[in-house]
């Protein structure tokens, strides 16, 4: 797994700098290890109990998305957790639509390919064991019908992808604005020296 580091030399929105914090604690593994369509858990590794950063793992076999640990800063405040549980949350989400998606497409494929096979008289294994496969022009049929018939599913994950990532946005937004003003606005000890005895 590689840590996401803030410190880059890259051109990055103000919004994104302002995420960078200065002692932290990763988040506890939440939902995102239940799933109906595998046991276990999606990813073995556990980043550094000191680590400061978000962690991002290998892509998961079942979705083929890359989980990340959520680091959690020690002085965190309520709007902060609040963005981070949406982040949370919507990969958890992700995690769940993909592997079960795929986990279909899979079934469905198998059983296409196997039926395709038996109407010609063939069996899936030939005999030297090698599997048996189709053309791309057979299995472009496939491919049209899954998307046709999964059309609806897709819309509307769009639609719930685009809402969740402008609520992620947008309280990303007010974050930094809380960041920003918490860092101008003066300190009460900064107070006591400046009013008069």
């Amino acid at each position: 797994m590689a840590a996401l580091r803030p410190s880059r030399r890259v051109l990055v929105p103000p919004l994104c700098r302002a995420f960078a914090g200065p002692g932290c604690q990763l988040a506890p593994e939440r939902g995102a290890e239940r799933r109906d369509t595998a046991s276990g858990r999606v990813s073995g590794f556990c980043p550094p109990r000191k680590s400061c950063h978000d962690w991002i793992g290998p892509p998961d076999k079942h979705s083929n998305l890359r989980p990340v640990h959520f680091y959690v800063p020690k002085n965190e405040s309520p709007l902060e957790q609040k963005l981070r549980q949406l982040r949370q949350e919507t990969q958890e989400w992700n995690q769940q639509f993909w592997a079960n998606q795929n986990l279909t497409f899979r079934k469905e494929k198998e059983e296409f390919i196997r039926s395709r096979l038996k109407a010609r008289g063939l069996e899936p294994r030939a005999g030297s064991g090698q599997k048996a496969t189709l053309d791309a022009e057979e299995m472009a049929d496939f491919y049209k019908e899954f998307l046709s018939k999964n059309f609806l599913k897709h819309m509307y994950y769009n639609r719930d992808w685009y809402k969740r990532n402008f609520a992620i946005t947008f309280c990303m937004g007010k974050v930094a604005l809380e960041r920003v003003w918490n860092k101008l606005r003066p300190k009460p000890k900064e107070m006591a020296r400046r009013s008069p005895p």
